[in-house]
């Protein structure tokens, strides 16, 4: 199955060359000049991955992600000229799934968008009885708390929780072994099944999305930092 790339950046250069390699590689794309041309195109025909710049016209990349993290789950690449660690932080904690510097490697960008993709679909399959993980674990229980992998939803007492697909595999991994501790790299390694840089803050704040998006239906505390050592949710 073609999936479809809509790329937003009012460079057009650089979005051409994204869509020649994106092409090359089997993907169907769109681009978008700017913010709301970008809203625009997706409110006629999701797509199911978005690779946003952040400084654009008209609407920036941030307000952009905003507008689809409200009702959308989509995976969204950000990327953008600045490098500062700061820049990074508010790109992820506005709804991004990851963030990539310009200028990049072209073939690294492929393996974002590939890895995201993946783990979008892992997390979406349809309830079938065909996609157990390896611990077999369909459905989890936490109290209030239930986590259908099978489905990627979650709710508490019935109501239900929206989450990325990035969010939604953190929170599957540490609800698969309460009481356990796993480090950032361990997250890193096994929700995005990539190698682990250290200085990599990409874990720390879509852990603190994901504890704000429970504390705010449980009003409690879910999710435990263990300084120096990881994150756990207790048994």
């Amino acid at each position: 199955m073609e999936r479809r790339v809509l790329i937003v950046d009012d460079e057009r250069e650089i979005a051409e060359l994204i869509e020649i390699y994106l092409r090359n590689e089997g993907f169907r794309t769109s681009i978008a000049g700017d913010g709301e041309e970008a809203i625009e195109q997706y409110e006629k025909e999701p797509f199911d991955l978005v690779i946003l710049d952040i400084m654009m016209p008209k609407m920036d990349g941030l307000e952009v992600c905003r507008k689809l993290r409200k009702d959308q789950n989509v995976p969204i690449l950000m990327v953008s000229a600045k490098t500062q660690d700061m820049d990074k932080i508010m790109g992820l904690m506005t709804g991004a799934d990851d963030y990539m510097s310009k200028p990049f490697n072209p073939m690294e960008l492929i393996a974002r968008v590939r890895s995201l993709l993946r783990r979008s679909y892992q997390y979406s399959k349809p309830a079938d009885g065909t996609a157990t993980g390896r611990d077999g674990n369909k459905e989890l229980r936490l109290g209030q708390l239930r986590i259908d992998k099978l489905s990627h939803t979650a709710d508490v007492d019935g109501r239900p929780l929206q989450f990325t697909s990035t969010e939604f595999g953190i929170l599957h991994l540490l609800a698969s072994q309460p009481g356990r501790v796993f480090s950032a790299e361990d997250i890193f390694q096994q929700v995005w099944k990539e190698k682990y840089f250290e200085s990599n803050n990409t874990v720390m704040v879509h852990i603190s999305k994901l504890r704000d998006k429970l504390e705010k239906e449980l009003g409690e505390k879910l999710i435990v930092t263990v300084w120096g050592v990881g994150y756990k949710i207790e048994g």
